[in-house]
Protein backbone atom coordinates (compact mmCIF):
# COMPACT_ATOMS: atom_id res chain seq x y z
CA UNK A 1 0.00 0.00 0.00
CA UNK A 2 1.65 3.24 -1.32
CA UNK A 3 1.07 6.75 -0.09
CA UNK A 4 1.44 10.06 -2.07
CA UNK A 5 4.35 10.10 -0.46
CA UNK A 6 5.91 6.68 -0.03
CA UNK A 7 6.29 4.04 -2.74
CA UNK A 8 7.34 1.52 0.42
CA UNK A 9 4.22 -1.82 0.51
CA UNK A 10 2.79 -3.13 3.45
CA UNK A 11 5.65 -4.89 5.70
CA UNK A 12 8.35 -3.02 3.77
CA UNK A 13 9.06 -1.07 7.16
CA UNK A 14 9.70 -2.90 10.48
CA UNK A 15 8.08 -1.92 14.00
CA UNK A 16 10.71 0.78 14.75
CA UNK A 17 11.78 3.37 12.86
CA UNK A 18 14.60 5.65 13.37
CA UNK A 19 14.10 8.96 11.49
CA UNK A 20 16.79 11.67 10.92
CA UNK A 21 15.77 14.58 9.32
CA UNK A 22 18.44 14.60 6.69
CA UNK A 23 18.09 11.87 4.01
CA UNK A 24 21.92 11.60 3.55
CA UNK A 25 22.27 10.66 7.24
CA UNK A 26 19.73 7.93 6.82
CA UNK A 27 21.69 6.60 3.96
CA UNK A 28 24.75 6.65 6.18
CA UNK A 29 23.20 4.72 8.91
CA UNK A 30 21.45 2.68 6.93
CA UNK A 31 24.94 1.84 5.11
CA UNK A 32 27.10 1.89 7.87
CA UNK A 33 24.78 -0.30 10.63
CA UNK A 34 21.79 -2.21 8.93
CA UNK A 35 22.54 -5.39 7.31
CA UNK A 36 20.40 -6.97 4.66
CA UNK A 37 19.41 -2.87 3.53
CA UNK A 38 16.83 -2.46 1.40
CA UNK A 39 15.71 0.61 0.23
CA UNK A 40 11.96 0.81 0.32
CA UNK A 41 11.30 4.93 -0.07
CA UNK A 42 12.64 7.06 -2.44
CA UNK A 43 9.16 9.72 -3.39
CA UNK A 44 11.04 13.27 -3.43
CA UNK A 45 14.52 11.78 -2.11
CA UNK A 46 12.81 11.14 1.28
CA UNK A 47 14.86 8.06 1.88
CA UNK A 48 13.91 4.93 3.35
CA UNK A 49 15.08 1.81 4.64
CA UNK A 50 15.46 -1.60 6.10
CA UNK A 51 17.86 -3.71 7.19
CA UNK A 52 18.57 -5.37 11.14
CA UNK A 53 20.79 -4.94 12.75
CA UNK A 54 22.04 -7.38 15.74
CA UNK A 55 19.54 -9.51 14.06
CA UNK A 56 16.47 -7.10 14.99
CA UNK A 57 14.64 -5.68 11.93
CA UNK A 58 15.03 -2.20 12.04
CA UNK A 59 14.22 0.64 9.61
CA UNK A 60 15.40 4.34 9.28
CA UNK A 61 13.71 6.76 6.84
CA UNK A 62 14.21 10.68 7.16
CA UNK A 63 11.59 12.97 7.78
CA UNK A 64 12.72 16.89 6.41
CA UNK A 65 12.46 19.60 7.86
CA UNK A 66 9.69 21.15 10.25
CA UNK A 67 6.96 19.90 11.56
CA UNK A 68 4.42 19.62 8.68
CA UNK A 69 7.10 17.48 7.03
CA UNK A 70 7.75 14.64 9.77
CA UNK A 71 3.83 15.34 10.48
CA UNK A 72 3.41 13.67 7.00
CA UNK A 73 5.44 11.32 7.01
CA UNK A 74 5.29 9.70 10.53
CA UNK A 75 1.38 9.94 10.24
CA UNK A 76 2.03 7.49 7.09
CA UNK A 77 4.03 5.37 8.97
CA UNK A 78 1.83 4.63 11.76
CA UNK A 79 -1.58 4.08 9.96
CA UNK A 80 -0.93 2.81 6.64
CA UNK A 81 2.68 0.28 7.55
CA UNK A 82 1.89 -0.13 10.76
CA UNK A 83 4.84 1.01 12.46
CA UNK A 84 4.67 1.24 16.78
CA UNK A 85 8.07 3.35 17.37
CA UNK A 86 9.31 6.05 16.26
CA UNK A 87 12.45 7.30 17.09
CA UNK A 88 13.37 10.40 15.87
CA UNK A 89 17.42 11.39 15.73
CA UNK A 90 18.20 14.92 15.08
CA UNK A 91 20.61 17.77 15.69
CA UNK A 92 19.90 20.57 18.09
CA UNK A 93 20.98 24.16 18.98
CA UNK A 94 21.62 24.30 22.53
CA UNK A 95 20.29 26.79 25.02
CA UNK A 96 23.07 26.55 28.06
CA UNK A 97 26.30 26.58 28.48
CA UNK A 98 25.83 23.53 30.40
CA UNK A 99 24.52 21.39 26.87
CA UNK A 100 27.32 21.78 24.84
CA UNK A 101 28.02 20.51 21.09
CA UNK A 102 27.77 17.09 20.42
CA UNK A 103 26.17 16.02 24.05
CA UNK A 104 23.11 14.04 23.46
CA UNK A 105 19.63 15.31 24.67
CA UNK A 106 16.78 12.53 25.02
CA UNK A 107 13.74 14.56 25.27
CA UNK A 108 11.16 14.37 28.22
CA UNK A 109 8.69 16.99 26.64
CA UNK A 110 8.58 19.17 23.41
CA UNK A 111 7.46 22.55 23.90
CA UNK A 112 6.20 24.63 20.74
CA UNK A 113 3.59 27.76 20.03
CA UNK A 114 3.12 25.73 16.81
CA UNK A 115 -0.31 25.53 15.24
CA UNK A 116 -0.16 21.66 14.21
CA UNK A 117 -1.81 19.71 16.90
CA UNK A 118 -4.63 22.09 17.19
CA UNK A 119 -5.21 22.10 13.25
CA UNK A 120 -4.74 18.57 13.38
CA UNK A 121 -6.40 17.48 16.20
CA UNK A 122 -7.39 20.15 18.38
CA UNK A 123 -5.02 19.80 20.56
CA UNK A 124 -4.50 23.06 22.57
CA UNK A 125 -1.09 22.06 25.05
CA UNK A 126 1.98 23.85 24.52
CA UNK A 127 3.43 20.79 25.69
CA UNK A 128 3.69 17.23 23.64
CA UNK A 129 5.40 14.19 25.23
CA UNK A 130 7.08 11.16 24.53
CA UNK A 131 6.40 7.59 25.38
CA UNK A 132 7.69 6.85 28.97
CA UNK A 133 7.95 3.22 28.07
CA UNK A 134 10.07 4.35 24.99
CA UNK A 135 12.21 6.58 26.77
CA UNK A 136 13.12 4.60 29.89
CA UNK A 137 14.51 2.00 27.04
CA UNK A 138 16.81 4.75 25.28
CA UNK A 139 17.81 5.37 28.77
CA UNK A 140 18.73 1.62 29.61
CA UNK A 141 20.33 1.29 25.99
CA UNK A 142 22.35 4.43 27.08
CA UNK A 143 23.31 2.89 30.40
CA UNK A 144 24.46 -0.66 28.96
CA UNK A 145 26.55 1.17 26.11
CA UNK A 146 28.33 3.44 28.66
CA UNK A 147 27.37 6.32 26.74
CA UNK A 148 26.14 9.95 28.62
CA UNK A 149 22.46 10.92 27.59
CA UNK A 150 20.74 13.96 29.61
CA UNK A 151 17.36 13.93 29.88
CA UNK A 152 15.28 17.10 29.58
CA UNK A 153 12.73 19.39 27.94
CA UNK A 154 12.96 20.73 24.29
CA UNK A 155 11.89 23.82 22.16
CA UNK A 156 10.11 22.69 18.57
CA UNK A 157 9.98 25.77 16.69
CA UNK A 158 8.40 26.57 13.59
CA UNK A 159 11.00 29.41 12.74
CA UNK A 160 15.13 28.91 12.44
CA UNK A 161 15.63 32.54 11.05
CA UNK A 162 14.52 35.04 13.48
CA UNK A 163 14.16 38.51 12.37
CA UNK A 164 15.29 39.60 15.83
CA UNK A 165 18.30 37.15 15.60
CA UNK A 166 16.37 34.94 18.09
CA UNK A 167 17.23 36.65 20.84
CA UNK A 168 13.82 35.21 22.90
CA UNK A 169 15.76 31.86 23.56
CA UNK A 170 16.82 32.94 27.10
CA UNK A 171 12.96 33.55 28.02
CA UNK A 172 12.23 30.24 26.58
CA UNK A 173 15.24 28.43 28.64
CA UNK A 174 13.91 30.53 31.51
CA UNK A 175 10.43 30.24 31.53
CA UNK A 176 9.88 26.79 29.69
CA UNK A 177 12.60 24.58 30.98
CA UNK A 178 14.10 23.59 27.09
CA UNK A 179 17.35 23.14 27.09
CA UNK A 180 17.90 22.73 23.18
CA UNK A 181 16.11 24.17 19.98
CA UNK A 182 14.86 21.50 16.84
CA UNK A 183 11.83 21.72 14.48
CA UNK A 184 9.87 18.26 14.53
CA UNK A 185 9.15 16.56 17.96
CA UNK A 186 6.15 18.53 18.85
CA UNK A 187 4.36 17.33 15.52
CA UNK A 188 5.72 13.68 16.53
CA UNK A 189 5.06 13.19 19.64
CA UNK A 190 1.06 14.94 18.92
CA UNK A 191 0.77 12.17 15.96
CA UNK A 192 1.91 9.48 18.32
CA UNK A 193 -0.46 9.96 20.70
CA UNK A 194 -3.79 10.63 18.96
CA UNK A 195 -3.00 7.68 16.82
CA UNK A 196 -2.10 5.27 19.69
CA UNK A 197 1.55 4.85 18.95
CA UNK A 198 5.05 5.05 20.24
CA UNK A 199 7.54 8.23 20.07
CA UNK A 200 10.55 9.28 21.09
CA UNK A 201 13.33 12.00 20.18
CA UNK A 202 17.18 11.60 20.86
CA UNK A 203 18.85 14.92 19.63
CA UNK A 204 22.88 15.76 19.15
CA UNK A 205 23.61 19.38 19.90
CA UNK A 206 25.26 20.23 16.39
CA UNK A 207 25.67 24.11 17.75
CA UNK A 208 25.14 26.23 20.72
CA UNK A 209 23.35 29.58 20.74
CA UNK A 210 25.41 30.17 24.36
CA UNK A 211 29.10 29.64 22.95
CA UNK A 212 28.30 29.85 19.33
CA UNK A 213 30.43 26.89 18.28
CA UNK A 214 29.03 24.68 15.52
CA UNK A 215 29.71 21.12 13.84
CA UNK A 216 29.93 21.21 9.80
CA UNK A 217 27.35 19.84 7.52
CA UNK A 218 29.85 16.83 6.92
CA UNK A 219 29.88 15.86 10.70
CA UNK A 220 26.20 16.59 11.23
CA UNK A 221 25.75 13.54 8.80
CA UNK A 222 28.07 11.23 9.35
CA UNK A 223 29.56 12.19 13.28
CA UNK A 224 26.44 11.56 15.42
CA UNK A 225 27.56 7.75 16.61
CA UNK A 226 26.18 7.98 20.23
CA UNK A 227 22.85 9.19 19.43
CA UNK A 228 22.80 6.44 16.39
CA UNK A 229 23.94 3.41 18.51
CA UNK A 230 21.73 4.39 21.09
CA UNK A 231 18.85 4.53 19.16
CA UNK A 232 20.02 1.17 17.71
CA UNK A 233 20.12 -0.55 20.77
CA UNK A 234 16.81 0.88 21.60
CA UNK A 235 15.14 -0.69 18.66
CA UNK A 236 16.81 -4.40 19.64
CA UNK A 237 15.39 -3.83 23.05
CA UNK A 238 12.16 -2.55 21.64
CA UNK A 239 11.87 -6.19 20.06
CA UNK A 240 11.78 -7.59 23.44
CA UNK A 241 8.81 -6.02 24.10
Amino acid sequence: MSTPHNRAEKGDFAKTVLMPGDPLRAQHIAETYLDDVKLVNDVRNMLGYTGTYKGVPVSVMASGMGMPSIGIYSYELYTAYDVENIIRIGSAGSYTKDIDVMDVVLASSAYSNSSYALMQGGAEDEFMYPDSGLNDLIKLAASKSGFKITTAPIHSTDVFYYQDGYSKFRDIYRDKGCVAAEMESFALFHNAKVLGKKAACLLTISDSLVTHTETTAEERQKNFNTMIEVALEAAVLCSNK
